[in-house]
């Protein structure tokens, strides 16, 4: 098991420190192992470097300062350690495709690289422990919904994708994101759940409305994304659920989520 707590040490370290001068080293140096395999394992569970990780935490959480707060570009370029105005624009863009500023006009999403926790069950491969996305945070609004349908998607195949480049998984992920923010409204909540599957929290009780929304997305499948001259199709799967009556448990409802995706994935087997 000392691979899963290498790895639980140092997505810990990185959280704790997001704000401060930690590079890979330093994450390395606070788990005890030596840089090149930290770098093995993070590619191994993460298919990152830990240096790209720790720039996609950083980026997600500007992201959330630039929705929600009323923090200048220059001051959150500096929270987040980025030297520079410019800096922070080069690597922000890297990841959203945009400039912050732009981003700010268009999106109401920022968790794009969300907090990971990782759990290991007995018997597992320790090095492949069960990744999980931390969605704590969003577990006030969801208890508001109660009663209310929520719409899983993940994307068809995005392994071949990957298998590509993960430039292009990155695209992928990123287009998802996108067809499934143009339906949601101010009311409802757009999270992301795993690497390839998302979730809309609708607040709505009304099945016909649910199934206009999935339409509404699913209508773009097979439509392409282009990375390096090439055309790559791109599809999502859909399946809903509704936020329990009863009481909430976090655990529980997130297995859920995950249960009805891969129902929609064994009909198509």
């Amino acid at each position: 098991m000392k691979n899963f707590y290498v790895l639980t040490d140092a997505l810990e370290f990185i959280e704790n420190n997001i704000c401060e001068e930690v590079d890979s080293q330093a994450v390395a140096d606070y788990c005890g192992v030596s840089l090149s395999s930290l770098q093995k394992l993070f590619r191994l569970a993460l298919h990152r470097s830990v240096k790209d990780y720790i720039l996609r935490r950083r980026i997600s959480l500007a992201s959330r300062d630039i929705l929600d707060t009323n923090m200048k570009m220059i001051d959150i370029a500096y929270k987040y350690q980025f030297g520079s105005p410019e800096n922070f624009a080069r690597a922000f863009k890297k990841v959203w495709k945009i400039t912050p500023t732009e981003y700010k006009k268009t999106w109401r999403f920022s968790e794009i690289c969300p907090k990971l926790d990782y759990q290991y069950q007995e018997g597992a491969d320790e090095d492949m422990a069960a990744k999980r996305v931390d969605i704590s945070e969003a577990y006030d609004e969801i208890k508001k919904c109660k009663g209310t349908y929520v719409i899983c998607f993940d994307i068809v195949a995005l392994v071949p994708i990957n298998e590509i480049s993960h430039e292009a998984g990155d695209l992928a992920i990123l287009e998802s994101l996108k067809r499934i923010a143009n339906v949601c409204t101010e009311e409802m909540m757009q999270l992301r759940i795993g690497g390839d599957e998302f979730a809309l929290i609708t607040g709505s009780e009304d099945a016909q409305y649910i199934e206009t929304l999935i339409g509404e997305v699913l209508a773009h499948n097979g439509e392409t994304i282009t990375w390096n001259g090439k055309d790559i199709p791109l599809s999502l799967r859909a399946g809903i659920i509704k936020v329990p009556d009863g009481n909430l448990r976090y655990s529980e409802f997130f297995e859920e989520m995950h249960q009805v995706i891969n129902a929609t994935r064994d009909k198509e087997k």
